[in-house]
């Protein structure tokens, strides 16, 4: 008669001291969500930040807020101990040069989506971040040569009648709104090819670097001309506009901490977080007009944006059933 097999032992050492609940990877999706959600929100809420910079205008915050995000940088590199990272991006041509061109792409979606919002046209700059994934989807076909999903051309074809209807509304081609999808598309894939060879405190920095002689030269030649605000319109408005560096670095830093944690699914998603909010505080603070045929034409974008998302989730659940598949070993 064959003896009955030992028991099983309980582990011993750390794993008998790690106490029971959810698994860590819970706690690292909690958290990449709450990031998420922190960064989307703070840039959501931008609007309501440069309308209490009045007097100032676009070019005048934009050069600002390049320069003190610099200092921001530097005080964050200096506390981090991180030199040595930044001074080896400096040196890796694969990083400080698709980084210059980030500099150039992100100073363009600033200038656009600051002279938005200072101009009474809020409404206009959200659209563009509604857009902005539908760019990223032809980005993927015309430059990456990738093929698209039946879904995926049937939102990009709603996203082109949206733009008519939105033409024939405002009357004129919708600027702003496709200078921002496509300023902020391009920087997305170009930032996506440097990849994790810089992390967002690095990139920040060296793209502000890339971007700071040209903003301090603006604000001299401003306070040269009596056209700056910075240092005639009190301590409030002076201090307001230094605190562009940390509003600039803080949603970056927490939308880098989140990508880390969460799936590309997962953060599309909290993307239509911002322009959700940004469409709101155009609306309900500026008071800023939406016409009949306005309420059309962002009904056809959300519509493509829906049809979109629906793709995204069919694609990563259908993934996630192959993956399931393959572990188990079935083929």
């Amino acid at each position: 008669m064959r003896a009955s097999p030992p028991a099983a032992r309980p582990p011993a050492g750390p794993e008998a001291l790690r106490p029971a609940g959810p698994a860590p990877v819970d706690k690292e999706t909690t958290a990449g969500i709450l990031f998420g959600i922190g960064a989307y929100g703070l840039w959501g809420l931008l609007p309501l930040y440069f309308f209490v910079l009045h007097p100032a205008g676009a070019v005048e915050i934009v050069a600002n807020r390049v320069v003190f995000s610099l200092v921001f940088c530097v005080l964050l590199i200096t506390v981090t101990r991180s030199w040595r990272v930044l001074a080896a991006a400096f040196r890796n041509r694969t990083v400080i040069g698709p980084l210059s061109i980030a500099a150039a792409l992100i100073a363009v979606n600033w200038l656009t989506y600051t002279y938005g919002v200072t101009t009474g046209q809020a409404v206009e700059a959200s659209l563009g971040y509604f857009i902005n994934p539908l760019v990223s989807v032809l980005l993927g076909v015309f430059v990456l040569k990738e093929k698209l999903r039946p879904l995926q051309w049937a939102a990009v074809g709603i996203g082109f009648i949206a733009v008519g209807v939105l033409t024939v509304s405002y009357g004129k081609l919708p600027w702003i709104a496709l200078t921002l999808a496509l300023s902020f598309g391009l920087y997305g894939f170009v930032k996506k090819r440097v990849g994790p060879r810089a992390d967002a405190l690095t990139s920040l920095t060296v793209e502000t670097v890339v971007l700071a002689p040209l903003a301090g030269a603006t604000m001299i030649v401003l306070a040269v001309s009596g056209a700056a605000t910075l240092a005639s319109n009190g301590a409030g408005h002076f201090w307001l506009l230094a605190a562009s560096g940390v509003i600039t670095a803080v949603p970056l830093l927490f939308f880098g901490a989140s990508a880390r944690r969460l799936p590309m699914t997962t953060i599309g998603l909290l993307q239509y977080f911002a322009p959700v909010l940004q469409f709101i505080v155009a609306l309900v603070v500026f008071k800023e007009t939406m016409t009949p045929d306005r309420w059309i034409g962002f009904g056809v974008v959300w519509l493509a944006l829906l049809v979109l998302t629906l793709d995204m989730l069919w694609t990563a659940r259908r993934n996630s059933v192959t993956r399931k598949l393959a572990r188990a070993g079935v083929h």
